[in-house]
C-alpha cells in the first residue's frame, strides 16, 4: 500500500475509533496531514503507527500506550486539554485547535 492509501486507511480507522469517545480529527488540515505522514513512517519502521510526539522506549507495555489513537490510555488528561498530545485528535466541536493547551489547568496549578 502506498503512503497516501495508508494515510487514508488510518484516517478512516481513527475516525471510527475516536468519534464514539467524543473526539474527531483536527480541523487543521496541514497538521493532520503532517502527523499522519509521521505515523505512516513509524508504521513502516516499527509495524505500528505510534504517536509521533511520544518517545518509543523499547518497553512493550509502555509503548503500547502510545499506539495511535492513544486516547483510551490517557483519557482524563486528553479530556482536560480537549486534545491529544500531538493534536491529531480534538474534542468534537473544537474549531480552533491552536488555542488548546498541551497541559491541563490542573497540571499548570491553576485548579
Amino acid at each position: 500500500m502506498n503512503r497516501d492509501a495508508t494515510k487514508h486507511a488510518l484516517r478512516f480507522f481513527y475516525s471510527r475509533v475516536v468519534e464514539p469517545m467524543g473526539f474527531t480529527i483536527t480541523p487543521d488540515v496541514e497538521l493532520a496531514e503532517f502527523l499522519l505522514e509521521q505515523e505512516v513512517a513509524l508504521q513502516e519502521e516499527h509495524g505500528i503507527p505510534f504517536c509521533p510526539c511520544r518517545p518509543i522506549r523499547g518497553d512493550r507495555t509502555r509503548d503500547m500506550q502510545i499506539v495511535c489513537p492513544c486516547i483510551p490510555f490517557h483519557r482524563e488528561h486528553f479530556d482536560a486539554m480537549r486534545r491529544c498530545w500531538c493534536g491529531l485528535f480534538v474534542h468534537r466541536g473544537v474549531t480552533d485547535p491552536e488555542d488548546l493547551p498541551q497541559m491541563s489547568r490542573k497540571e499548570l496549578g491553576l485548579e
